[in-house]
């Protein structure tokens, strides 16, 4: 169990085709905060700064006028990564507190978040801090309906950032809001036009605080906490443990947006390491590839009074890391988020609720896995 991170925040920018990235990123460089900032692109080309360019530090590393620093991904993103690090421990650029990627428009954000949790090196140096994914007002549910990476860049999302609603009708708007809130209930739904937008303390801030380079899970609670009390207003019911988003109307999304689900799970008293522990490992090594990303601070038996944090991508985890005490100390609750395809909520809790030795309470979602034993390969509930 790790102490707070001393690693790097890194944010993914990322949105399909003509979404607006590089607008949305040459606002962001025109913020003070991205002085002591590094931003890797894809190609200078693709992103218009070269207003900005001042002097080359190294080879695919370029200094701009502000101060930031800017990369272009040459072959592997770790291998970027891993000459930026170099770079700055050997003194040939100055020391960066966050870093900021932008993706092409075709990319599946998965392999991305992998490679910086996935790897050794990187992982040593760089944090996941949070996806920012920009969509399209005018196309976006057409897209969203057509390319299956769009449809991944919404659901793994913190924030999701409309752009162009001003060329959009307000009947292909409203349908695109609630497109969106079916894939991803709990990202921040923000305006690309709003002049806060473009600030990195209001987009670029996720689970990592840079200034005090430790997981500042306060902010995500507190979304995941406002979220709740909208779904339980819209709804007027809902357990403690068991917040779900499977039943979602047919009319209103996609059919293959139902095999995404965000749900959380929720648990008062403090867990079993050792159960934790092979909880996790069975749900990744097992259905990884289902387990689009997952983010917890988790009351451990152990140590209650510090709480444990995770943040997963498919069966990648960051080493955990223990804060030194809960963000609000009036609520020590156990909370899981976890954003799956083809994962049902009520498979996920069954298993979870098996380690902690919980009796199953029938639902019609699990009645529903009972009767088809093909919905999860291998396991039987």
């Amino acid at each position: 169990m790790s102490a707070p991170s001393d690693r790097i925040p890194v944010t993914i920018l990322t949105g399909f085709l003509g979404a607006g990235k590089s607008t949305l990123l040459n606002r962001i460089l025109k913020d003070p905060a991205m002085k002591d900032a590094a931003v890797i692109i894809n190609e200078f080309g693709d992103v218009g700064i070269d207003h900005l360019l001042v002097e080359s530090s190294g080879d695919a590393i370029i200094e701009l006028s502000d101060g930031c620093l800017c990369c272009t991904v040459r072959g592997e993103l770790v291998d970027t990564l891993a000459n930026l690090m170099d770079a700055v421990q050997t003194g040939r650029v100055k020391p960066v507190k966050r870093v900021v990627i932008e993706t092409t428009g075709l990319a599946d954000p998965a392999p991305v978040m992998q490679a910086i949790m996935g790897n050794p090196i990187i992982a040593t140096n760089f944090e996941l801090d949070g996806v920012v994914t920009v969509v399209d007002a005018v196309n976006g549910v057409q897209t969203l309906d057509n390319h299956e990476e769009a449809v991944r860049q919404v659901a793994v999302a913190d924030r999701l950032i409309i752009s162009k609603k001003t060329m959009a009708p307000a009947e292909t708007l409203q349908g695109l809001e609630v497109r969106l809130r079916s894939l991803n209930p709990r990202a921040a739904l923000m305006d690309a036009d709003d002049p806060q937008t473009g600030t990195t303390a209001t987009l670029l801030n996720g689970l990592y605080d840079p200034a005090t380079k430790s997981a500042d899970v306060g902010r995500w609670l507190r979304d995941e906490d406002a979220h709740e009390a909208h779904h339980h207003d819209h709804h007027g019911h809902g357990h403690h443990h068991h917040h779900g988003h499977d039943h979602q109307d047919p009319h209103d999304v996609n059919r293959h947006d139902a095999s995404i689900r965000s749900f959380s799970i929720v648990e008062d008293k403090p867990i079993d390491p050792m159960a934790l522990d092979m909880f996790i490992d069975l749900l990744r090594s097992a259905h990884g590839e289902k387990l689009l990303r997952m983010k917890a601070i988790i009351a451990v038996s152990d140590r209650p009074e510090r709480p444990l944090v995770l943040h997963g991508v498919q069966n990648i985890f960051h080493p955990p890391t223990r804060l030194p005490a809960w963000p609000n100390p009036d609520d020590r609750r156990t909370r899981m988020v976890l954003i799956t395809k083809d994962l049902p909520e009520a498979f996920v809790k069954d298993l979870f609720d098996a380690f902690l030795g919980k009796p199953r309470i029938d639902t019609p979602d699990r009645a529903a896995l009972a009767n088809n034993p093909l919905a999860i390969p291998g396991m039987r509930l």
